[in-house]
C-alpha cells in the first residue's frame, strides 16, 4: 500500500469487525472479565507478553481478549501501518502540512548521514570539553517543550542511577521569572555555561529567558558573552546575532518532542560524557530494528498503540495514567504529556476531514510509590476505570537494603489490585477490581534502557497518529497561543487596541493594568 493513500482507522473492515466484537464480548451482561480470563487460560501471560530489546511489557492485565488482539492487529494492517512505518524511516516527506520528512530517528543511527554525523562528533567534544573545564562549574540548559522536557528527563534518570558525572546541570523553561531568578543567585558568571535550546531561535520563553541570563551575566562582571552562551538551534544567524558563540544545528526535519537525540541532548553529553550519550542512542537505535523489523503482532510499539486506541475508540476511556516506580523517571509522565497529547491532540485527519472518533486522551500521572498516596484511591475506586501504566527497572544504582524489593513489590502489588479487588463488609470497603494495568519492565535504568524506552514511546504515539489518520508532527494550536499572547503583551504595555478584545480579556487587562503588573 502507498503510504499516501492510506485509509483512516474506521474505513476499514476491520472496524466495523472490532464494534461487533467489543458489543458481544465487551459490554453489558458479556462484559469481559480479567479474573474470568485467567482463570480459563493459563498462558495468558505468555499470550500477552512481548519482549523488544531488553524490554519486557506484560499486557496480559489488560481488557482484551485474543479476537480482539487479532482484529486490532488486521486494522493495523488494513491502514497501512508498515507502508507509513517504512515511509517515515526512509525520511520521506510525512509531516504534510509542513512539508517536512521525519528526521529524529536517522539521529541516531551508529553511522548517520555526514552532515549529522559531523555535527554530533563536534558536539560531543564540546561536551568533553566542558566536562574537562575545571572553570565550568555549572551548566544552565534554557529551552522549553521539547527542548527542556526530554534533556531534563534523561538527566534527572541518569543522575539518578549514577551516571551523570559532569558539571552541575540546571533547567530553565517557564517564563515566570521566578524560575530563573531562584537559580541566578547560585551561580557564578565566569563558572556557568549557558545552552540556549530553540529550534526557531524565536521561542518567546527562551529568548526571554536567555535575554534575562545574558544581563544578569554582564551586570555580574562577565565579560566573554561568546564563551559562555551555546546556541542549540537551526537558525545559525539569529544565535549568532544574540551572540551566541557557538551554535550546533540540526535540520528541520527534527521536531521538538522529539529532539533529544540531536544537538538539543548537549546538555545530556555534558552531564553524562559521550559513552553514555553513544549509549542512550544506540538503545533508542535497538528499538528502531525492532520497529522496522518485527511482524505487527509481536511489534510492541504497534501492539501499544492498538491497545490505546481500543481503550479509546471502544472502550470509551478518556485517559491513561503512567506510574514510574523509579526516581529517575519522576519526569516520564510530563514528558509524555508533551509525546502523546501534542501529537495526537487532533480534531481533523491530514486530509483536513473531522474525525468521527475521539482522538488523544489525557496522559497523566506521577512517581511511584508516591503516587499510591495521591491517586491510587481514585483508580481503585473511583467510577470510571483509568488504564495504568508501571513502568519499572529490575535493578537499582544504589546500595541500600530492601528498598528496591519493596518498592517492586508494591508496584506488583497495585497492579495485582486492580485486577483483583476485593469484596468488602461493607460498601465503602468495596473494591470492583477487573481494572486494566500494563507493567513494562526495564532490566535497569541504564543509557541504553533508557533510550530504548524513550524510543517505543515516539514510536507508539506515531503509530496510534497514523491509525487515527492525523499528523503526529505538527502543533497548529501551540502556534495560535503564542500569537494571542504577542497581541496581549501590546496591550498590557498600553500599545494595542483594547476595543477589539472581547470583554472578559478587556476587564482583567485593565485591572491587571491598574495594579501596576505589566513590568
Amino acid at each position: 500500500m502507498d503510504w499516501q493513500q492510506r485509509p483512516r482507522c474506521d474505513e476499514v473492515p476491520a472496524w466495523a469487525a472490532l464494534q461487533s466484537h467489543f458489543a458481544q464480548h465487551f459490554s453489558g451482561d458479556a462484559a469481559f472479565d480479567l479474573r474470568r480470563a485467567f482463570a480459563e487460560d493459563a498462558q495468558r501471560c505468555e499470550r500477552f507478553s512481548l519482549e523488544a530489546a531488553g524490554l519486557l511489557a506484560d499486557l496480559s492485565k489488560n481488557l482484551i481478549d485474543p479476537a480482539a488482539q487479532a482484529l486490532l492487529t488486521r486494522l493495523a494492517h488494513e491502514c497501512g501501518i508498515e507502508a507509513q512505518r517504512d515511509a517515515m524511516l526512509a525520511g520521506a516527506r510525512i509531516n504534510r502540512s509542513e512539508g517536512r520528512a521525519v528526521t529524529h530517528t536517522q539521529w541516531r543511527l551508529p553511522a548517520p548521514h555526514a552532515d549529522m554525523a559531523a555535527t554530533r562528533a563536534d558536539m560531543l567534544a564540546f561536551a568533553e570539553s566542558v566536562r574537562a573545564d575545571g572553570a565550568i562549574t555549572d551548566v544552565v540548559n534554557i529551552g522549553v517543550g521539547g527542548s527542556d522536557l526530554g534533556p531534563r528527563l534523561v538527566v534527572q534518570a541518569l543522575r539518578a542511577s549514577g551516571q551523570a558525572s559532569g558539571p552541575r546541570l540546571h533547567f530553565v523553561a517557564n517564563m515566570d521569572g521566578h524560575e530563573l531568578a531562584e537559580l541566578l543567585p547560585r551561580l557564578t558568571p565566569g563558572g556557568t555555561l549557558f545552552l540556549l535550546a530553540s529550534k526557531t531561535f524565536g521561542t518567546a520563553e527562551t529568548m526571554q529567558n536567555a535575554a534575562s541570563a545574558r544581563a544578569w551575566f554582564t551586570a555580574q562582571g562577565g565579560t566573554d558573552v561568546a564563551r559562555h552562551f551555546v546556541a542549540l538551534s537551526a537558525n545559525a544567524s539569529a544565535a549568532a546575532a544574540f551572540g551566541a558563540g557557538r551554535c550546533f544545528g540540526f535540520d528541520d526535519g527534527v521536531g521538538g518532542r522529539f529532539s533529544l537525540w540531536s544537538p538539543i541532548g548537549l546538555s545530556i553529553a555534558i552531564a553524562a560524557g559521550t559513552p553514555a550519550f553513544q549509549a542512550l542512542l544506540a538503545g533508542a537505535h535497538a528499538m528502531d530494528r525492532h520497529f522496522a523489523e518485527a511482524p505487527l503482532p509481536r511489534s510492541l510499539p504497534v501492539q501499544l498503540a492498538l491497545l490505546d486506541l481500543w481503550y479509546r475508540n471502544f472502550h470509551g476511556f478518556s485517559s491513561r495514567c503512567v506510574a514510574p516506580y523509579h526516581h529517575g523517571l519522576r519526569r516520564l509522565p510530563a514528558y509524555l504529556q508533551q509525546l502523546e497529547m501534542e501529537s495526537n491532540g487532533k480534531r481533523v485527519d491530514t486530509q483536513g476531514r473531522a474525525l468521527r472518533f475521539h482522538s488523544a486522551g489525557t496522559t497523566w500521572g506521577e512517581v511511584g510509590s508516591n503516587s499510591q498516596h495521591a491517586f491510587f484511591q481514585k483508580l481503585h475506586q473511583g467510577t470510571q476505570p483509568v488504564p495504568v501504566e508501571f513502568v519499572l527497572a529490575r535493578t537499582a544504582a544504589h546500595a541500600l537494603p530492601g528498598h528496591q524489593r519493596k518498592l517492586l513489590a508494591h508496584a506488583l502489588s497495585q497492579a495485582r489490585a486492580l485486577m483483583l479487588g476485593q469484596q468488602g463488609d461493607a460498601p465503602e470497603r468495596d473494591f470492583p477490581g477487573n481494572r486494566p494495568s500494563t507493567v513494562l519492565l526495564l532490566p535497569d535504568l541504564s543509557p541504553r534502557s533508557l533510550g530504548t524506552l524513550l524510543a517505543l514511546y515516539e514510536h507508539r504515539s506515531f503509530v496510534l497518529g497514523a491509525l487515527w489518520g492525523v499528523n503526529p508532527f505538527d502543533q497548529w494550536g501551540v502556534e495560535l497561543g503564542k500569537r494571542h499572547a504577542g497581541e496581549l503583551e501590546r496591550c498590557l504595555l498600553g500599545e494595542g487596541e483594547l476595543s477589539e478584545l472581547d470583554a472578559s480579556t478587556r476587564a482583567l487587562v485593565e485591572r491587571l493594568r491598574a495594579a501596576g503588573a505589566t513590568g
